[in-house]
């Protein structure tokens, strides 16, 4: 993202209210950049236009303010209330927002993000809180590929251990949602200092890790849950590993062989 793409993108994250109850051109005064910025900003970060970026914003004022405690209070209240079933309601929101991933991404951005990291001497996941049970399976799907992945903080390794001796030949992939685990914005700071191409998910502008990030994708997480929706974070990990699949050659393919040989013969699996 350009410099000015992601000053709208910030003023947008810094000033909600304006941008939901102000007109473009209001916004674009007030923020010094043309309207014209803003709405390519908005097709920049996966939206149709601007004015579905205001209305994502306006809802997230709604959907998303509040503590966790505060929004499992507003499922009992809907709940007392007789109202849809949270099941149709919950699976409709995650239908939708996997749906705005796949519209929204640009197919070639994508596949330069996994050959990327495809090529890489190490791969870094950092993810803490609820993210990090995210990229353990994401960890564990990428061990049958290749032996250079790692979770950091995993099996008794220290974040620090697993972010030492990175260079631009490695990279960093950073999960974080709100609220923001102060070690892996770090992380993204430390990982973006040693010259490693690091990538953050996230679900908000207002994420800090987006600053130093030389890719990032901002993920959908929309929901009337209580807690923040990663189904639409996880078919975007799965597809970028998908893609890293697709790509590698025979030793990657014997791996996947010899992983699932060794794990039968250790009597981990059974079949049936």
């Amino acid at each position: 993202m350009s410099a000015r793409l992601r000053q709208a993108a910030d003023y947008v994250a810094q000033h909600p209210l304006d941008v939901t109850t102000r007109s473009l051109r209001a916004v674009a005064e007030d923020s010094g950049l043309p309207p014209a910025t803003f709405s390519r900003m908005a097709r920049r970060v996966g939206y149709e236009s601007f004015a579905a970026l205001r209305e994502d914003v306006r809802q997230g004022i709604d959907r998303r303010i509040g503590s966790f405690h505060e929004r499992a209070e507003r499922l009992r209240a809907r709940h007392r209330a007789g109202e849809e079933s949270f099941l149709a309601v919950h699976s409709a929101d995650c239908v939708a927002n996997i749906e705005r991933v796949s519209r929204g991404l640009d197919p070639a951005r994508l596949e330069a993000v996994a050959e990327r990291l495809g090529a890489a001497r190490r791969v870094v996941l950092v993810g803490a809180l609820g993210s990090a049970g995210i990229l353990e399976h994401v960890g564990y799907a990428a061990s049958f590929l290749a032996s250079d992945w790692q979770v950091a903080g995993e099996g008794g390794v220290s974040l620090g251990a697993a972010l030492a001796g990175l260079g631009p030949q490695d990279a960093v992939l950073v999960l974080t949602k709100p609220p923001f685990a102060r070690r892996s914005i770090r992380a993204a700071e430390l990982a973006r200092e040693a010259g490693a191409f690091t990538v953050v998910l996230t679900d908000t502008h207002a994420c800090p890790a987006l600053a130093v990030a030389h890719e990032s994708f901002i993920v959908p997480s929309r929901s009337a849950h209580f807690f923040s929706s990663y189904t639409a974070t996880l078919f975007l990990l799965e597809t970028i590993l998908g893609m890293i699949a697709g790509r590698a050659g025979d030793a990657a393919r014997e791996r996947v062989a010899e992983v699932e040989a060794m794990t039968r013969r250790l009597d981990e699996v059974r079949d049936g």
